[in-house]
């Protein structure tokens, strides 16, 4: 390893990001910097203008200016700290909020094209040697920021937590019974027992290093149709755009394989998970009443073409 090749790679990286962020529409009318500032403030909750400093590295003159900026333009509101009275906590608001969103998924779609050209069978390789790259380069393990979050393929004891969270959530939230966490120790167990890794697969979604959500890719009984199950985001986790994401990784690896069809099956008391469903351009073909889970629920069916003009 010489200077050369850190440069050479350097260059490319470089090359790779500009193709992303054609004409800046990435993040117009914000420069980059600004974007930067955005970012951080959506996904840390507690953030004063030391904070952003510190971590974005920013002359204390061109942050004040940035802030002021958006507070006048109605992006933030700045109060006295809780933890330090002397400094003021500066947090988004909704039309702030909503802004950063939008930045965030033009930045997701860009990503998202770029892994398009990518081989399914090189991403978990590609995946691994950034990871390299961000261990050997920094003190330690990549730091864990607020608010990151990172979809991976189950290790040992996901596949029993999926079970675990599921049963005790939908009890919680929909007072579901006994009888779910025994439609879901199945399903999980007959994907550990038997699953084709090239045509099925399961994600496991992280937020701050711990497992916030999860999602299912198999076969389904009718040709070329793949199946989404147990759709999962634990509620202090939501806000994240962590369901999207979810969604998105199934939608993308069952067209990448070559399905014709993505369905689910899904409960009407599941608002936010239908309207996740409907972004995605999933469409209602069919509904039923039905007595499951200790309750009475209606029951539906939800299909995408894989091969229409997609997402």
């Amino acid at each position: 390893m010489t200077v050369q090749d850190i440069r050479a790679f350097n260059r490319f990286y470089t090359n790779v990001i500009g193709a992303l962020d054609y004409s800046r529409h990435l993040y117009a009318p914000f420069t980059l910097t600004e974007s930067r500032v955005l970012y951080e403030l959506a996904h840390s909750p507690r953030t004063d203008a030391a904070d952003l400093r510190s971590e974005l590295s920013l002359d204390a003159g061109y942050l004040s200016r940035i802030l002021n900026r958006f507070e006048q333009d109605g992006l933030i509101e700045r109060a006295p700290s809780q933890r330090d009275p002397r400094r003021r906590q500066v947090t988004l608001t909704v039309r702030g909020r909503e802004t950063a969103d939008l930045l965030a998924e033009r930045a997701d779609e860009s990503v998202g094209a770029l892994l398009a050209t990518v081989p399914d069978a090189d991403r978990p390789r590609l995946s691994e040697a950034l990871h390299t790259v961000r261990t050997i380069l920094s003190d330690g393990p990549p730091p864990t920021r607020t608010g990151e979050v990172v979809l991976r393929e189950p290790g040992p004891g996901d596949l029993g937590w999926i079970v675990q969270r599921n049963a005790a959530l939908y009890a919680a939230e929909y007072d579901f019974n006994a009888d779910y966490e025994g439609l879901v120790a199945r399903i999980v167990a007959d994907f550990a027992e038997d699953h084709d890794p090239h045509l099925e697969r399961v994600w496991i979604a992280e937020l701050d290093g711990r497992p916030v959500g999860c999602v299912m890719c198999v076969r389904d009984d009718a040709p070329g149709t793949a199946r989404l199950r147990l759709l999962l985001v634990e509620p202090d986790a939501r806000g994240h755009r962590i369901g999207d994401r979810l969604v998105s990784a199934v939608v993308e690896f069952a067209r990448g394989v070559g399905y014709r069809d993505l369905v689910l099956w899904t409960n009407d008391i599941l608002g936010a998970a239908r309207r996740v469903y409907q972004r995605h351009g999933f469409v209602l073909v069919a509904e039923k009443p039905h007595r499951s889970f200790g309750q009475d629920l209606v029951g539906q069916d939800w299909r995408l073409d894989l091969h229409g003009t997609g997402e």
